[in-house]
């Protein structure tokens, strides 16, 4: 499909979303995946315009929102492209970009049928570890008359997935440059492993950096320059001007936000455009009140880099955690307010992890004030 036809196609269902298919939250069923869209907007005008005076690529993850809506709304307001996780969410997001990372290896024939399947005219790239995943992609690649870009991914601490020793880095990379079907155009990496308080990053940061620059310095050695070094994490999104030679960014969860970005600084809370709408439906216990949202609308997960307890917290009263949970309850912790919900009232809860809630949902709707002004299904939640 021509880039203009996506285009065209992504504008479409924007306009099918806007849409308003209930007048407020009082007529919605709970738990229902809601977004202050204010909120949502000043959220990625603020990571637009820091992308921009830093002159870095903004290719966001959309495994955040796993809407082309939303990314449609990424695009227009500059990125350079989309990133994803799966193939899944590849084809679905080629609507709203022709420029898509596939950040995650793809491992065997179906995943590479797959991928080799996107709409022609796609620029793909992938990020891969070793010669076992880049070799079948560029057999497969080159059998089907396409050039799939390659980024080397590097283990700067994560841990997960990544060449930790730049030599071996630039072995892989070398290679990428001597294979049909396959373009090198740079490396990358995650910094997930930076999760203290923003406040408290600089000595993490430092360390990030001295790794790139070593890493750079052997490429240069080696004459492989790479046009593209991309990082990632919303936690250190706003420091990525302080790591040398970083060209992209690929932040995820800045469009919503959730308890783990407010807990270590990255975002104010009021700038957690998510929560799940939940009813109270029990306060028989005493000190606390369980709602309709268990681990099935949260999702079950504690915060990482946080002494904050709980797996969510009220929006409006955000000293109020998510004490416990269940498949289809949450239990309120009320021991230390005098705050006390009836059987009925509704509440707003911002999930430690908003990515893995969203993927939870079928739907999402979004709001300014209590009146919904639009809804958008989660369409590449899930697998194909």
């Amino acid at each position: 499909m021509p880039f203009a036809d996506r285009q065209q196609a992504a504008t479409a269902v924007s306009a099918a979303a806007t849409a308003a298919t209930a007048a407020s939250l009082d007529t919605l069923l709970t738990p229902a995946a809601v977004v202050d869209l204010d909120v949502m907007e000043a959220n990625l005008e603020r990571m637009a315009s820091y992308a921009r005076t830093h002159a870095l690529a903004l290719r966001p993850h959309t495994k955040t929102h796993k809407s082309p809506m939303l990314a449609a709304e990424q695009m227009r307001r500059g990125a350079s492209g989309l990133t994803v996780a799966q193939l899944h969410e590849a084809r679905l997001m080629s609507a709203a970009s022709d420029d898509i990372l596939l950040a995650h290896p793809p491992v065997g024939a179906p995943k590479l049928t797959r991928l080799l399947a996107l709409p022609a005219g796609t620029r793909i790239t992938v990020a891969l570890d070793s010669r076992a995943a880049l070799e079948p992609l560029a057999r497969a690649a080159n059998a089907a008359a396409r050039e799939v870009g390659v980024l080397v991914e590097l283990d700067l601490g994560m841990g997960r997935v990544g060449i930790a020793d730049a030599a071996d880095a630039a072995d892989l990379c070398r290679l990428c440059t001597q294979l049909e079907g396959v373009r090198w155009r740079g490396i990358m990496f995650y910094p997930g492993h930076i999760r203290a308080h923003v406040d408290e990053q600089d000595e993490a940061l430092e360390q990030l950096d001295a790794r790139v620059r070593h890493v750079l310095d052997v490429l240069d050695g080696a004459n492989l320059q790479p046009a593209v070094v991309s990082a990632g994490s919303t936690p250190a999104a706003f420091a990525s001007h302080r790591i040398h030679g970083l060209t992209e960014i690929r932040p995820g969860t800045y469009i919503f936000n959730d308890r783990t970005t407010a807990a270590i600084g990255a975002c104010t809370w009021s700038d957690c455009a998510y929560s799940v709408l939940a009813t109270v439906i029990s306060t028989a216990v005493s000190g606390q009140a369980v709602v309709d949202a268990g681990s099935k609308a949260l999702f079950r997960e504690e915060l990482r880099g946080s002494s904050w307890a709980g797996f969510g917290a009220l929006l409006d009263r955000p000293d109020i955690t998510v004490k416990g949970m269940s498949e289809e309850h949450g239990l309120l912790d009320l021991a230390d307010t005098d705050w006390r919900p009836k059987v009925g009232d509704r509440v707003r809860i911002v999930p430690n992890h908003v990515c893995v809630s969203v993927n939870l949902h079928e739907k999402v709707w979004g709001v300014r004030g209590e009146r919904i002004e639009r809804s958008w299904p989660v369409a590449a939640r899930g697998w194909e």
